[in-house]
């Protein structure tokens, strides 16, 4: 909304990650800031959660990326870092679809800021417990595998014995007569595997993650100059031209700066009334 003049040009931005999202965060931020993101390493990520249970995250999704950008920061020194963090569960709209939640926290401690990005979409993150290697090969054939790396299991999604990072057929098949000869029910727990540079699918959204902390970060305040003025609340209210109730509709939009107090109200309305589909009352 508000172009900034490149206030990240040459500055250098910790990214801790382990599991290979430089490869698209980096080239989404670098060519439209001007900034160099330099790849931190020294920590293992795992320890502050892991999709496999073996660790449990702590606080929030949107905690887990601070904590990890305010450690690369740490550890390289520099006064600006940026990390990830996804989940996964049901989707918002109709709780039936595999859903997948990125966002990317940007830390900039010379301005004083935190600014997130954001992007979801459809998941691959199925799981099956079965004894049948050909239900496995079907579902890893559903999962986009090979491409799609899988995780296996003895017995159960809670077993600790573990074959991660399982990235061809022959291995596939290898693990799963491993894990059927361990297992006391003969039953296989396979999933797929959620590290980032694992599943194709999470990788997209963190790319669309990043651009979308492009656009916030390319947004400047009005009365500061402060990258990151961006929408923070959206009003409903629009109402509804059968009955003239307000509705979900949003009829504004609320821009705020990160760093000072200056916000805008913004009406999105092209249209003095909504149509009676959104309506509580004419459409419940």
């Amino acid at each position: 909304m508000h172009p900034s003049a490149r206030p990240y040009a040459d500055r250098h931005i910790a990214l801790l990650t382990q599991h290979g999202k430089e490869r698209v965060i980096g080239p989404a931020l670098e060519p439209g800031l001007g900034c160099t993101i330099e790849h931190v390493s020294g920590f293992d990520t795992d320890l502050l959660g892991t999709f496999t249970r073996e660790t449990a995250r702590a606080g929030s999704q949107l905690d887990a990326a601070r904590r990890k950008a305010r450690k690369g920061m740490e550890l390289s020194g520099l006064d600006a870092g940026l990390a990830s963090e996804g989940s996964f569960g049901p989707d918002p709209f109709t709780g039936m679809v595999p859903w997948n939640v990125e966002l990317i926290a940007w830390l900039d401690d010379r301005l004083g800021i935190e600014v997130v990005g954001m992007a979801q979409g459809p998941a691959r993150s199925g799981h099956l417990l079965s004894d049948d290697w050909s239900a496995v090969e079907a579902f890893a054939q559903r999962e986009g595998f090979p491409q799609h790396q899988l995780v296996l299991r003895p017995e159960s999604q809670d077993d600790t014995r573990m074959h991660k990072g399982i990235a061809d057929w022959d291995r596939l098949r290898h693990c799963f007569d491993a894990c059927q000869a361990q297992a006391s029910n003969r039953q296989v727990f396979v999933e797929t595997d959620l590290r980032a540079f694992a599943n194709p699918t999470r990788m997209r959204l963190i790319e669309q993650a990043a651009q979308d902390l492009l656009q916030r970060l390319q947004s400047s305040c009005p009365a500061c100059n402060t990258p990151g003025y961006w929408v923070t609340e959206r009003v409903p209210g629009l109402a509804c031209s059968a009955c003239g109730r307000p509705t979900a509709s949003c009829r504004a939009e609320v821009w705020s700066c990160p760093r000072c107090e200056y916000q805008s109200r913004v009406s999105k309305a092209t249209q003095a009334l909504t149509d009676p589909r959104h309506c509580a009352h004419c459409n419940p």
